[in-house]
């Protein structure tokens, strides 16, 4: 990505601030994972949107005071003994050149901060995430406070950044869409590498394993969350990661899975037979998960919304699983009690992009004050993943119990409606039993 996209949205962040104000954004550390191993390193998502730079430990400070820079990073020292062990650092010279600002050394971070809010209107910055740069800012704040006869000012608020760098991300510019493109299109054929290489006798981890592997072979090195490989009853937990069970003829598996590539998400389900063919139950209901996700999808475009669009779901869900007999009464009746709730358990989607569930409101306030729905904009980025589970048990003829399925894509809204980018990977029916005939053929 091109450092001017980093300066751009910088710019449209620093114009978002009241006048005279600072708003300070914390690069993530490193995890600890046993003894003297770390978790591999993610950076925060706030900051490598601002910033590119995915070095551990740094800071951003951003303004609109004319008497500042409108940009410092604040960042690790070159130090080739820590180098040669734990891999190179930019440094602030380098750092100031690649990433276009003013940068300095992590040492300088007490007096470069003082200078920052000694004079601003406020100090936004992440409220609930960082306690110590939290604890140093009200620190230094009341410091000045005390220093006002001496001529130091001190900022009258501290305001949370969250939500307007939220609003900020929510809308993604075309090199983001780009990349996300990419990841969608990653995504979708490591599942079709699942999809194939699935057979009876085979261990869900397995199939973790060849998504996994597409993945890092087309530069997604990490998945963007958990990889879920459902099969059987453990469709039916709707975070399962232990991925332990073997497959076995006669189940569905699910598989919620998506790399990260740049740092942006895909989020990727699909739920097929292990052995390549659907009984007629498994065709049935899921047929009726794809006809709502259909209906779900048909919704997404400019002016709508996700209440719409659950609605447009739900409606088909509730349809159908009355007409299967999993559901008892009046179907208006059963539309307003949102009893098709009972087995769709989980929201139709959410926003997608630095993170798999990514920031942005879902409510906004509306004409009266009160909350309304976010209406979906061109350059929103979400997903559609409506689903129904029957665990064992449940109030239904015991042919249904244990059947879980869920169908999910990344939708990007455009001016005329949406664009699917996860569209490569199969989920007709005659599609999936196509694709999998070849492996499950015995002969």
């Amino acid at each position: 990505m091109e450092n001017s996209v980093f300066v751009k949205r910088r710019q449209q962040l620093i114009a978002a601030l009241q006048p005279g104000s600072v708003a300070i954004i914390c690069a993530a550390t490193e995890q600890n994972r046993s003894r003297d191993t770390e978790y591999p390193f993610r950076q925060h998502s706030d900051f490598w949107y601002f910033t590119g730079f995915n070095e551990p430990d740094a800071l951003l400070i951003l303004t609109n005071r004319a008497d500042l820079p409108a940009a410092q990073l604040l960042c690790r020292d070159k130090d080739p003994a820590q180098e040669v062990w734990h891999g190179r650092r930019l440094g602030p010279l380098a750092a100031a050149d690649t990433l276009q600002l003013q940068a300095f050394s992590l040492s300088e971070q007490s007096p470069l901060l003082q200078q920052a809010i000694n004079g601003s209107a406020a100090v936004y910055l992440h409220l609930t995430e960082n306690s110590a740069l939290l604890q140093q800012i009200t620190g230094q704040m009341q410091l000045l406070k005390q220093r006002e006869k001496r001529g130091d000012i001190a900022p009258t608020q501290l305001v949370d950044l969250a939500p307007i760098s939220a609003a900020q991300r929510l809308i993604k510019d075309q090199s983001e869409i780009a990349i996300m493109r990419r990841a969608g299109q990653i995504s979708a054929q490591a599942h079709i590498r699942a999809m194939q290489y699935c057979q009876p006798g085979r261990f869900e981890y397995q199939l973790e394993a060849e998504i996994l592997h597409h993945f890092a072979l087309n530069a997604a090195r990490h998945p963007a969350y958990n990889s879920i490989v459902g099969s059987g009853a453990n469709g039916c937990i709707l975070h399962y990661t232990d991925n332990s069970s073997e497959l076995k003829a006669g189940d569905l598996v699910l598989i919620d899975a998506g790399c990260e590539l740049q740092g942006y998400a895909a989020d990727i389900s699909r739920t097929f037979p292990v052995a390549g063919k659907f009984s007629p139950e498994q065709a049935e209901l899921y047929q009726l998960v794809l006809d709502a996700q259909y209906a779900a999808c048909n919704a997404v475009k400019p002016g709508s919304n996700f209440a719409k669009v659950s609605a447009a779901a739900e409606q088909v869900l509730t349809e159908g699983l009355l007409g299967l007999g999993i559901l008892q009464g009046e179907l208006e009746q059963l539309i307003r009690d949102k009893a098709c709730k009972q087995y769709f358990i989980h929201g139709i989607g959410h926003w997608l992009g630095l993170d798999v569930h990514d920031v942005g409101a879902y409510k906004v306030p509306g004409p009266d004050s009160a909350a309304a729905e976010q209406p979906f904009v061109p350059g929103m980025v979400l997903t559609i993943e409506p689903g129904l589970y029957i665990p064992q048990g449940s109030p239904t003829e015991p042919r249904w119990w244990d059947l879980a399925i869920r169908i999910e894509d990344n939708l990007l809204v455009t001016s005329d409606g949406h664009t699917n980018l996860t569209t490569a990977v199969p989920k007709e029916i005659d599609a999936i039993e196509q694709l999998m005939a070849v492996n499950n053929d015995p002969n």
